[in-house]
C-alpha cells in the first residue's frame, strides 16, 4: 500500500492457498488516543500473530507489515495488545492467548492453514476496543484502505451480516459456507476463530462508497442545521425599518 508507513515482520503466515479474496477486521483492544499504529505493529510483530495492517481510525495513521500477496499469522487466535488498565465489568472475558492456542498440534495446523485461505485474506488491526467499536467515532484513513482494497477487487459486502457485539463474538456462528464467499468479515466471524472482537460494527459506515458521518458528528451537523433555520426564520420575521 503506497503512501503509508511500513514494518515489515520477519515472519508471516506463508503462500496463499487460493479461493476467493477475504478481508478481516481485528481490534487490538487498544485506545487509538493514546497507543499509536507504528507502537502496536510492533508489539503484535513481537506476539508473532503479525496482520497486514495496523490502523489508527482516530489519527488516520496506517502501518503495513505484509505484503498483501503474502498471508498474514494473526487469524485464528484473539488479536490484542495487552490491556492499559484494569478491565470493567463488560470487558471480564477470559480468552485464551496465541502462545496458549500454539501449544498443541492441531493448534498450529489450524493457524497455518486459517491465514491462507484465499488468493487474498488481508488482516486489519485497528487500535480500538471491542466493546467500542470503532466505526462509532473518526474514521481517518477509511478512503485510503478501501480504495487499497478494491483495486485487488476485494467485493465491499458482509457474508455474514454485522459482527456480533462485544463479548457474544466469543460464542458466535462461524460459517465455512459464508466464509467461503469472500468479502468482508469480523475476527469473530472466522471458522474456528476464539476472537471475540471487533464488536458490533456500523458495516456501512465502514464500507459503503460514501461513509456516512459518526453519530456525534450527524448530531453537531442536525443543530447546526437547526440553528441556521431557526436564523433564517427570526430574520424572515423581523420588522421592516423605516425609512425617515
Amino acid at each position: 500500500m503506497s503512501g503509508i508507513s511500513q514494518l515489515r515482520s520477519a515472519a508471516d503466515g506463508g503462500r496463499l492457498g487460493g479461493g476467493a479474496p477475504r478481508v478481516v477486521w481485528q481490534s487490538l483492544d487498544a485506545d487509538p488516543r493514546i497507543v499509536s499504529a507504528r507502537s502496536a505493529a510492533q508489539r503484535i510483530i513481537e506476539l508473532g500473530c503479525a496482520s497486514h495492517l495496523v490502523w489508527n481510525p482516530l489519527t488516520g495513521d496506517i502501518v503495513q507489515l505484509i505484503p498483501i500477496v503474502r498471508a498474514a499469522c494473526s487469524l485464528g487466535s484473539p488479536a490484542g495488545l495487552p490491556p492499559t488498565c484494569p478491565p470493567g465489568p463488560e470487558q471480564a472475558v477470559t480468552i485464551p492467548r496465541p502462545a496458549e492456542l500454539a501449544a498443541t498440534a492441531r493448534g498450529e495446523v489450524f493457524l497455518a492453514r486459517v491465514n491462507t485461505e484465499g488468493r487474498l485474506c488481508v488482516q486489519i488491526a485497528v487500535v480500538a476496543h471491542a466493546w467500542e467499536p470503532f466505526t462509532a467515532g473518526s474514521l481517518a484513513g477509511r478512503e485510503a484502505i478501501m480504495h487499497w482494497l478494491d483495486s485487488w477487487q476485494i467485493p465491499r459486502s458482509w457474508p455474514a451480516g454485522q459482527p456480533p457485539a462485544f463479548p457474544h463474538g466469543v460464542a458466535a456462528v462461524r460459517s465455512r459456507r459464508l466464509w467461503a464467499h469472500g468479502g468482508h468479515f469480523g475476527a469473530s466471524q472466522v471458522p474456528g476463530s476464539l476472537a471475540a472482537g471487533p464488536g458490533a460494527l456500523d458495516i456501512e459506515r465502514l464500507t459503503s462508497a460514501t461513509a456516512r458521518p459518526a453519530p456525534s458528528e450527524r448530531a453537531s451537523r442536525h443543530r447546526d442545521d437547526l440553528a441556521e433555520i431557526f436564523s433564517s426564520r427570526l430574520e424572515a420575521h423581523a420588522p421592516l425599518s423605516r425609512a425617515g
